[in-house]
């Protein structure tokens, strides 16, 4: 048996409490961290096992790989930043394959393919906590797309170098509409947004003449240019020729380096309220929004009849009143579909707020959320802020009444029924 932990004190301390059997002798004192006792038993000695421990973490964390100097598909620094070979006839290729493959069909039951691609750094947080919310923002994902029928990538590698943080997914979503011809959809969300009503379903129909779904305001995007005009951290995007030559006009600003850094300087010159910093997707795409607005507006939807992005410093203290006072299905500001944590950094080292108060917001909503798939089950949570459930009613002989009365499933087929009429 071996045995890892991670160099701290006070999870030391408790690691060594909750193995320690029965049987070990009272002499026996965990608070010295010299020796942990286990059921077999077995003497370790905690300093090597922490080197061991840090050694391993240093070396994920470390930015140079063995195979860092490969330079094989290494980009030409002197022309235009690409993702890859020009394809002009996606939507042929596509049609050729859906016809030749009917097995994978782009709507099953009426209802158009999604696909849900949201991701994290490859390297552990450089907050430990924070793996554990990203841990707990994948299963709401999870919980989320098994309700209603959408398939989800979870993507932790960085597919191209030179487009890393902010940037990382436009590779991964040109890859998905490559690999996935049968997804008419692919839905990009951000680790740290969370579904916060369940039943709520995207009116896909109405966007059937759009090929990109934003949340966002015209008046701020086109009268304003504010840099917070529309938000990027939940997003669909139709798997067509359109999104890929959005892709193509889009990317060239994100490559890290100098490239990166000029354009965000034309970025702060360009959109009110921007800070000075190196270019960011969602600034990007504004930017082009604007610029080149008779070329792609005809196909973007500015979303903001309910919280495709609901940003949580407005939202997070009021989940109470919204269980008195309203229902899930809405979700607009009276049941939020999406808390946003924009300016949190639980898997950094930084961020625009207190982590305290991100992390207890982020449970808050976690639990609210979750409260909603656990009613099925009989169970909710101690409280918004405790990941202790109870029980809500009894055992019965008769349990599929409460499939009928809570099963999130069937409530939201009748909310997106009402919703298309």
């Amino acid at each position: 048996m071996r045995i890892r932990i991670i160099s701290d004190p006070i999870f030391e301390w408790k690691l060594c409490w909750m193995i320690r059997s029965a049987d070990t002798p009272k002499s026996t004192r965990c608070p010295k961290m010299r020796i942990l006792w286990d059921p077999f038993p077995l003497m370790v000695h905690f300093p090597s096992l922490i080197e061991e421990t840090n050694r391993i973490l240093a070396e994920i964390r470390s930015d140079s790989d063995p195979d860092d100097n490969d330079t094989s598909f290494s980009h030409n620094t002197t022309a235009a930043f690409s993702l890859g070979p020009k394809i002009s006839d996606w939507d042929q290729q596509r049609q050729q394959w859906l016809q030749q493959n009917p097995e994978y069909p782009s709507f099953v039951r009426g209802k158009a393919r999604i696909l849900l691609l949201t991701g994290s750094p490859p390297k552990p947080c450089d907050n430990p906590i924070g793996d554990h919310y990203l841990l707990k923002s994948i299963k709401n994902k999870i919980d989320y797309c098994r309700l209603h029928g959408i398939e989800i990538v979870y993507n932790l590698a960085h597919l191209d170098k030179e487009l890393a943080g902010y940037w990382a997914k436009l590779p991964m979503i040109r890859r998905l509409m490559f690999s996935h011809p049968e997804v008419e959809w692919i839905w990009w969300m951000d680790s740290d947004a969370f579904f916060t009503d369940m039943v709520f379903e995207l009116p896909l129909s109405k966007y059937d003449d759009y090929n990109l779904v934003l949340h966002g305001y015209p008046d701020l995007l086109f009268e304003q240019k504010s840099w917070i005009a529309v938000n990027t951290g939940s997003f669909l995007f139709r798997n067509c020729q359109w999104s890929l030559d959005l892709l193509d006009d889009w990317a060239p600003m994100g490559p890290k380096g100098p490239v990166r850094e000029e354009a965000g300087k034309v970025l702060t010159a360009n959109l009110k309220g921007r800070p000075a910093f190196e270019a960011d997707d969602q600034s990007a795409l504004i930017y082009l929004l604007l610029s080149k607005k008779e070329k792609w507006m005809d196909k973007v939807f500015l979303e903001n009849s309910y919280y495709l992005h609901g940003y949580w410093a407005g939202l997070v203290d009021r989940y109470e009143e919204m269980v008195e006072k309203y229902h899930p299905g809405l979700g607009d500001e009276r049941w939020p579909f999406v808390t946003h944590f924009v300016g949190c950094k639980p898997c950094g080292s930084y961020g625009d707020y207190p982590v305290e108060r991100c992390l207890s917001s982020m449970e808050r909503a976690f639990n609210f959320a979750d409260n909603q798939v656990l009613k099925l089950y009989g169970f909710r949570h101690r409280g918004l802020l405790s990941p202790k459930i109870k029980r809500i009613r009894n055992e019965t002989v008769t349990p599929l009444e409460y499939v009928d009365q809570f099963d999130i499933r069937r409530h939201s087929t009748v909310s997106s029924e009402s919703k298309s009429q």
